[in-house]
Formats: C-alpha cells, structure tokens, sequence
C-alpha cells in the first residue's frame, strides 16, 4: 500500500499570525511572508539577512595553499610553459575548465590545453594514461579543477615525470593529500576558508582571482560561468554564494557568450528571465548530455568560441544529444526496474548489468532512489570489473559508507549524497550484502531523514496571480533556500490525465462547491499507478506554485512535490494494512477481525469484473488502496482494501490469476481458461469462516 508517492512523511511547519503581519507591513507579500515565519525568519531583518545577494565576496587567499597554486601559475604564465587545465565531464566541471582555459589565454599564457577524460574510456579525474599523454605533449603544469583530491598514486606519477601539479578541488578528502605543489580544497581537514560551500568553478573563479588580484573585475566577465557550475552542483545558496548566483543569473540574461547564447535559443529560454530553475531542468542537462554521452567536446566549444555559427552548431548537438540521453535513460529505467525483487521494497538497490551506459546509469539510479526510498548503485559491467553510479536517500552517508567498504572496491570517490566507484564483479555480491547491513542499520538507528519538508499550510484562496508572482522575492531557490512548499488538505479530485506520453500527471483539484473552485495541477514524472489516486478521492497535496502561460494566458498552476489520501483514508488504510498483516503473518485473529476480512459473494463479483474490464491482453497493475476505491465506485459495492486482497488471494489461489506484488504496486494476469470454481473450496475462505466462528 502506497501512502505518499515519494516521501515517507511530510514535516509541515506553521507560522504565527502576528510575525505574518509584521512582515506583510514591512512590504512581504502575503504568501512569502508565511513561507519566510515558517523557515523561522520572524522578523523584517532575519529575512533581508537570508534572502540578501549582497554578501561579500570573501578573499581567496583564506583558502589554504592558495597562495602557492596562484604563484606557481603566474610563473607557468611568464615562463611561458604549457599549462594543461585537466577537469571534470560534467556542468561543473566544464564550466571550471573553460573559465580557466579562457583566463589563462586572456592573461598571456602562450598554450593552454583544456582536458577532459573521456567517461567511458578513462573514467573519472586523473589518469596514468591521460597524465602520460600530456607529457608527451612536453605539458609543464597540470591544473585539475573539479578533481583530483584523491589522485595520490597519479600526483606521484607526475612527480616522476618532471610535470608539476596544483590540485583544485571541492570534494571530499581522504585521510592523506596528494603531494602536488599546492592542494586546494575547502574541505581540507585544516582547512581555513570560512564554508566549504564552493563548487569546482567556484574554485577554479579563486584561484583566477588570486593570479590576477581582481576579484570584482573577473566575475563580470565569467559570472555566468560560475552561476552554471555552482546551480548544476547544487551548491548551498547562502553568504557568497547567493551573491555569485545572482550575478550570474543577471549576466545570463544578457549574456554576452555566444555559445551560451545560442544554447538557450535552442532551447527556447533566450530573451525571458533566467532563474535557478532555468538552469536546472534546461540548460544544465543539455550540458551534462555532453560528458555522458561521451562526446563533450561540443561543451567545451560552445563556451570558448567567439563565432556564432559554430556557437549555434554546438548548441544543436548538445540538444541532440540529451535526446538520446533521454532515450537510453528511459531504456536502463525500465531494465532496472524488471530486476527489483518482487515483495517488500527494497532497503537498499544494488543491480549491474553489462549493458548499461556509463554516463547515464546516475540519473537513473537518483530516480530510484527517490521513487523506492533507498540508497541505489548501479553498476555498468565490463568483463571483471563494474563501474559504479550511486545516489543516497534519507540522509544515508554514501561516502563514509563505501570508505568503510573500501577492501570490496577498486576505487571510490564523490560525497555523501553522489559517489562513484569500481569494483569486481566478483566483489558485486558481498558488496550488496554489507551496504545492506550499513543501510539497515542507519535507518534503525532513527537517522534517516527522508522527509518532505513542507513550509506551511495555504488557504486555496491566496493563490491569486499576484501572491504566486510575489514569491519571486525568495529567489534566487536552490540548496540551502528552496523554492517554497505549500500545504493544502482534504482536496477532492476532481479530474486526472496522463501527458506527456504517459510519463506525466494533470490533475484538477477542487477545493469549494462553487465553480471556479478548483486548482490546476502538474505532477511530473508519475503517473496514476504511482500516484495511487482516482477521481473522487480526498487528498492532501504538497506543492509548489508557479504562473503557467501558454499563448499569451497567464494562470496559476501548482507544481506537485507530493501527495497522499486525506487523514481519514490513511487511518483507514493503516488498520485495514496492519489487520492484513497479521492475517499473513497467521497471528491472532478475533471472529470480529475474520469477519473485516472474509469476502462476501458481491465483493468476489465486483473484484472479478473489475479486473476483466479493466485489463489489457488479460494484464493489469494496480496499486492496492486506489483499485479497491475504483471498484466502490464502479460497482456500488463496499470492497474494502484488505477484502479486495484478500479476493485477489483467493483467485490466485485458485488458478484464476498470476499474482505479484511489487514494491509500490500489484501485477496481476488472468489465467482462467473459463471454468468455474467454487470459491467456498478454497482454504484460505475456509481457514477465515473457521476464525469467525472462533475456531483456531
């Protein structure tokens, strides 16, 4: 049974009356001054202090080793070496590189050679092959950014070679650090930088700025850059980093990039204003196409040329490349989903497969992990060896995980929330075996914080034009200051639609009796089975709201986040669930609790013709709770939940259909070739009347 379709519980905060006032006279509007009280920002001065882009930009040579990455660089410059800016395939990483590739050429350097290590063929940060190349090339100076925190083995190897190196970096450390000329990394264990809040652009803007001294001057011209990087890496948007994000969200507006430029013309976005969310769901997984696909030369071009027809040229292939991302993404999704076990969900997803892309099994298994509550690692097989993507959920802590595994693994690295690794296929196994024990224990021990935070409870009718527009005064939303969730219960749905192929849900709300009284809805990337509601359900909702316009209309739409059956259909479904259990479990039955479940003949009837009707080519899936709703409705009989299971039990039982039960939802398959049972044989009818009479 499937409560809430993503998250496990809702933390829904409130606010007072009289701080809502208060910021309302301060000039808030009235829904932003509810989501500022309920982050606890009470007051007109807490919420200017949070919501201020106005911070100042802090001085790089905080950052330890700084000093010595900046001087060394200078000396590359004047002495005119070959400099290699060796980075990473992804937004952040490419953006890190092409900023410093571009600064270093600006400044003089005579010959600057932007690396990338192919995803497939190299894999992740410095290698002993791509190190070996550059100094055939007679490279002097490799500057990493985005990587190289735990390249030891590589920093030695470059050492041999007569190749200096100066590391940038923002993940996380292992215990000993590279022996390069300057390692630079905010998340050092002595570090003394104040945040480690930087992404590798970010970075890689620092030590821009240490080499040229001037700070303000280099972020006019590379603040789109940074703003990329550090929105595409979920940086927390706080303190300098909502100074840089807002300046770069202004500079992406009129940006002077060609590249940049021609990609949000292709993509349709150039010309209106450009949020974080802009970034996110548009221009970001174009980019990122780019490094999974394997062919991230289109990404770098795009940001370094100055010609507008090649900018255009790039523009279209990035686009044509997250067309096949999406493509083979959906592929895997669906391969990796026929591997899960049938039963309970899972308490954590290990599946590999040779057949799976390398650069796209990320985005799957973050799918995962949030559609089945659980830490995910796919691994991409290749003979021996497998290569891993992995995403956490709830809070589990991926990094120190897999350091704590680190005999079963090849290599590892990333951070808590993301992490990469290699691992023999003959490790896959055990692998799964002891990050279950890891996942296991950390959710008994109560860590796990898979919750949806919800700012604050609506009423339907401040979600005016006006109200949902005035929200933008919390923007720029990201990490650390997301967009607001809203909170409204006891709905009823009014209509429902799939869109979008199928891969989307539209739905129409209604909250009053009178017309006009209902709320258009989108919830992307569910659909009704995983929703596990139909028309005339009561239902809560968690949402963000956003204006919609579609030629030349403008309206409110609420983005959903979450939703859930009304409170008293929850109660209702936990006893009938726990009642169900027992049952199974072949506990303790009172007569009264045999009597709740054992089906009448109507209730055999209407589950029957409901299945017939409803299936295709004799297959169905459904989700428990809502097809027992959906019978009522069609039938006019009082099929509760757990007599609608049991109904189906008995079916199978009797050869009428193939039953099983997946993590979220039922499949079921008629097998009956037409001949008729007596229900009244079965034994779980018998053991049931035997309960009600108070026999054991």
């Amino acid at each position: 049974m499937c409560i809430c379709v993503k998250y496990g519980t809702w933390n829904v905060s409130n606010y007072r009356p009289e701080d809502v006032q208060r910021l309302q006279q301060a000039g808030y509007s009235p829904l932003t001054a509810r989501v500022l009280c309920a982050r606890g920002l009470s007051t007109p001065e807490l919420a200017r202090q949070q919501l201020s882009c106005d911070a100042p930009l802090i001085d790089p040579f905080q950052m330890r080793e700084m000093k010595q990455a900046a001087d060394r660089v200078r000396l590359a410059v004047a002495r005119r070496e070959h400099i290699a800016v060796f980075g990473d395939y992804d937004v952040d990483g490419i953006t890190a590189t092409c900023l410093l590739t571009d600064f270093l050429r600006r400044l003089g350097a005579e010959k600057v050679t932007s690396y990338i290590p192919g995803r497939m063929e190299e894999g992740y940060g410095l290698n002993e092959a791509a190190i070996r190349f550059l100094y055939h090339q007679q490279v002097n100076l490799i500057v990493t950014v985005d990587c190289g925190i735990t390249a030891n083995e590589e920093a030695l190897l470059c050492r041999r070679l007569g190749m200096d190196l100066v590391v940038t970096d923002h993940h996380e450390c292992k215990q000993a650090l590279p022996q390069a000329v300057a390692v630079v990394d905010p998340h050092r264990k002595d570090r003394t930088y104040p945040h480690t809040d930087l992404s590798g652009v970010g970075i890689a803007f620092k030590l821009a700025s240490a080499v040229c001294g001037d700070q303000e001057g280099l972020l006019e011209r590379y603040a789109d850059l940074v703003c990329l990087g550090l929105i595409a890496d979920v940086m927390p948007l706080r303190g300098e980093i909502r100074t840089l994000v807002q300046r770069g969200l202004e500079a992406l507006e009129h940006t002077r990039r060609p590249g940049i430029a021609a990609l949000m013309k292709e993509c349709g976005c150039l010309g209106q204003p450009v949020t974080t969310a802009t970034i996110g769901y548009v221009l970001a997984p174009r980019i990122n196409a780019a490094g999974r696909m394997g062919q991230v030369e289109p990404a770098i071009r795009l940001f370094l040329t100055e010609d507008g027809q090649e900018a255009a040229r790039m523009a279209q292939a990035l686009c044509r490349l997250n067309r096949e991302r999406q493509k083979i993404e959906a592929e895997i999704y669906a391969q990796a989903t026929a591997m899960l076990p049938v039963g309970a969900p899972p308490t954590v997803i290990v599946l590999a497969s040779e057949t799976w892309h390398q650069g796209v099994v990320g985005i799957v298994a973050s799918r995962l992990s949030e559609e089945y509550g659980c830490p995910t690692f796919l691994i991409c097989l290749d003979g021996d060896k497998g290569k891993a993507s992995s995403r956490s959920y709830g809070g589990f802590p991926l990094f120190s995980a897999l350091s704590a595994l680190s005999p079963l693994l090849e290599s590892f690295g990333g951070h808590e929330l993301a992490a990469g690794f290699t691992i023999s296929r003959e490790n896959i196994d055990r692998f799964r075996e002891k990050m279950t024990v890891l996942v296991e224990r950390f959710n008994a021990a109560g860590a796990q914080s898979a919750a949806l935070r919800v700012d604050c409870p609506v009423e339907p009718e401040l979600l005016t034009l006006q109200n949902v527009q005035a929200l933008e005064e919390l923007e720029p939303c990201g990490s650390g200051c997301p967009s607001p969730v809203l909170y409204i219960d006891n709905l009823l749905v009014d209509q429902l639609t799939e869109v979008g192929g199928g891969k989307h849900l539209r739905l129409k709300l209604r909250y009053g009796d009178r017309a006009g009284q209902s709320l258009p809805c989108i919830f992307f990337s569910t659909t009704a089975l995983r929703a596990a509601i139909c028309a005339g359900d009561r239902v809560d909702i968690a949402f963000t709201p956003q204006i919609n316009e579609f030629r030349g209309f403008r309206s409110v739409q609420l983005n959903l986040a979450d939703i859930r059956p009304c409170q008293e259909q929850r109660q209702t479904a936990a006893r009938e669930l726990d009642l169900y259990e027992r049952y199974c479990r072949d506990g303790v039955l009172t007569p009264e609790d045999a009597d709740s479940l054992l089906p009448v003949r109507s209730e055999f009837v209407a589950v029957w013709r409901y299945l017939t009707a409803n299936s295709r080519e004799n297959c169905l899936q459904e989700e428990l709770s809502c097809m027992s709703r959906k019978i009522i409705r069609a039938s006019g009989v009082p099929v509760t939940m757990t007599r609608a299971r049991v109904c189906l039990d008995v079916f199978a039982e009797q050869g009428l259909i193939a039953l099983r039960r997946y993590p979220k939802y039922y499949s079921i398959r008629i097998t009956s070739d037409g001949h008729k049972v007596n229900l009244d044989d079965s034994p779980i009818i018998r053991r049931l009347k035997h309960r009600k009479a108070g026999q054991s």
